[in-house]
């Protein structure tokens, strides 16, 4: 029998006003919850502007803990409309340190886990080393490539870079995640030819169902949208592409969102990733015998 999960996700923009930017996501939760979504994905750093553009050591005032107001609000949300939901927090962990964090609350149990971004940027308008270290590798304390279990599926978190590395989806679906989760913040440089632009946004989107095929599961990808100035006035901004989809375990595409604010919502049956894996058994015929040069950073 077919095991179904309703997923939604919520493609907005965001401000530097925090609550203005929760008003946005809590108006996209609450009309996928309303529509019988069960797990609902929001985009990365969802709460404020994308605020990497430039670097300042007076942002690092936005950060909060994990249990911070924001952490709150989404919790109580999730319990509200008995949901399971997918947040982004600019974490505060201690002085001086700080992470870009998944953050998954379930239902009535609050805060189940969370994600700590393990691959950090750092480019022209995307300056992400300024702001955040990288999560740690410990999956003996639930860190790192590590799946969270919650009451719709285990569930397999990264962020936004992380989308472009196959070893994070990899292990992800090696410890047994049912399905992968992208929240995401990325966009063109209004300078970009078109052709460009979309060379750069297709490659994007085909990366991220190119996971969903060679691991036999679905993929849910939330991108922002609109264009963000850079707040220094230095640079020129980013034109957020949206762009979000599902795609279920073969890599087709169940629901793909245009450029502006917009919420998917997809049955999912999760039961097809274990069909899918019968006729393409790529688990199996891994040769892990041969792949120790993986750990090294190249083949010299």
């Amino acid at each position: 029998m077919a095991k179904t999960l309703s997923v939604g996700l919520v493609q907005q923009p965001a401000w530097p006003d925090k609550a203005k930017s929760l008003a946005e996501s809590e108006a996209g939760v609450r009309e996928l919850a309303a529509q019988g979504a069960e797990l609902v994905l929001l985009q990365e750093l969802h709460s404020t502007h994308y605020f990497c553009q430039y670097e300042d050591t007076a942002l690092f005032d936005l950060a909060e803990p994990l249990d911070g107001p924001s952490g709150q609000f989404l919790a109580r949300l999730a319990q509200e409309l008995d949901i399971v939901l997918v947040g982004s927090l600019f974490e505060r962990r201690a002085a001086g340190l700080y992470h870009n964090t998944a953050v998954v609350y379930d239902r009535d149990r609050g805060r189940v886990g969370h994600y700590r971004k393990m691959h950090i940027p750092d480019d022209p308008g995307f300056y992400e080393k300024f702001y955040f270290t990288p999560g740690d590798a410990d999956a003996a304390r639930h860190e790192g490539f590590t799946p969270i279990d919650t009451s719709v599926g285990r569930l397999g978190v990264l962020v936004c870079w992380d989308q472009w590395y196959p070893e994070a989806a990899r292990l992800m679906a090696l410890a047994g995640a049912e399905l992968l989760l992208y929240p995401t913040a990325i966009g063109w440089s209004p300078s970009d030819d078109t052709a460009e632009k979309y060379r750069q946004k297709d490659a994007w989107t085909l990366i991220q169902r190119s996971h969903a095929v060679a691991n036999g599961v679905p993929v849910v990808v939330a991108n922002r949208t609109g264009h963000e100035r850079d707040q220094s006035e230095v640079g020129e901004g980013i034109d957020f592409w949206g762009g979000s989809f599902i795609s279920g375990p073969q890599g087709e595409l169940l629901a793909h969102a245009g450029e502006g604010p917009e919420r998917l919502l997809v049955q999912l049956d999760l039961a097809r990733s274990e069909e899918v894996r019968r006729i393409w058994p790529y688990l199996r015929d891994r040769r892990v015998d041969a792949y120790a040069d993986l750990t090294r950073r190249y083949r010299d």
